[in-house]
């Protein structure tokens, strides 16, 4: 299944060989074994390269997700001896930088007896490893209703209208019309209502100059340049304190609150709630 996924990924025979340490003719003979064994084809074959077929591409979902089990079944296992505990920590850039980082680094120091794995990712990818026992726990911006798993608020975020520290053109504060001439940089925010209030302060169709899905990631197009964006305040914060990132005050309008949320397993909700719900935990 692994020869599948690095050919899925080289889409050339003799690449996957090199890259697996074997034969060429080793990497045909698994992928016939495959196919014949599925009774499908995989992939579509021409002289110099294959792709997926429609029933390749399907296969590909389950095939990484066996192989993630596989290697997360094999660590969990070797860890038995060394640690008390494990936990499997997911969560999406943004929330880990502003909330989580210091209190993982806090548990470490004072519990070297848990072994912990952070996963950074987007919010539905995150639940969908959670749902298929990769991850104990999940920080992300959608909620999950599902009765196996414990969900609720972690953080509620007000969000604010952040440039660079050097732009100065609205010191007194922004007005909505004022916003909708500027270079605005679009965070998806996961589709939360906020999200939707904020392409509604736009035209229907407004084409931004830029969309991306974690807002952790658009920090350098803001830094040295007159854009403008909307973040969560934790998120900002420290980039208005290091004066790379200036708050914008609003004048005539307000943004909703953007929520993330703790979705954990409950038959390990006493390890992660100790560790991120408990007040005060480490008096950070």
């Amino acid at each position: 299944m692994k020869t599948f996924l690095v050919l899925a990924d080289t889409k050339n025979f003799t690449r996957t060989a090199h890259q697996l340490f074997i034969a060429q003719s080793t990497v045909t003979n698994r992928i016939l074994e495959l196919e014949k064994e599925l009774n499908v084809t995989l992939f579509e074959r021409n002289n110099r390269s294959v792709e997926l077929t429609p029933a390749g591409e399907r296969f590909s979902l389950y095939a990484a997700s066996v192989i993630r089990l596989t290697e997360t079944a094999m660590a969990e296992i070797s860890s038995i001896h060394k640690f008390e505990n494990t936990l499997r920590i997911g969560s999406s850039d943004s929330v880990y930088e502003a909330h989580l980082a210091p209190i993982i680094q806090a548990h470490q120091r004072n519990h070297p007896e848990d072994a912990l794995k952070i996963s950074i990712g987007l919010s539905s990818q995150l639940l969908e490893q959670l749902q298929s026992d990769i991850l104990d726990v999940v920080f992300s911006y959608i909620p999950l209703r599902n009765p196996k798993y414990h969900c609720e608020i972690y953080k509620e975020d007000p969000m604010i209208l952040v440039t660079d520290w050097n732009n100065r053109k609205y010191q007194k504060g922004i007005r909505q019309e004022e916003l909708l001439q500027e270079n605005y940089l679009m965070c998806n925010f996961a589709l939360q209502n906020v999200g939707q209030f904020i392409r509604n302060l736009f035209p229907k169709y407004h084409q931004f100059s830029l969309e991306i899905d974690d807002c952790s990631k658009i920090i350098p197009f803001l830094t040295g340049q007159q854009n403008y964006t909307f973040l969560p305040k934790d998120t900002a914060a420290s980039y208005i304190k290091e004066k790379k990132l200036r708050e914008v005050a609003l004048l005539d309008f307000q943004t909703p609150v953007i929520n993330s949320y703790i979705i954990g397993k409950k038959s390990k909700k006493n390890l992660w709630e100790s560790m991120f719900l408990v007040e005060n935990a480490y008096n950070l």
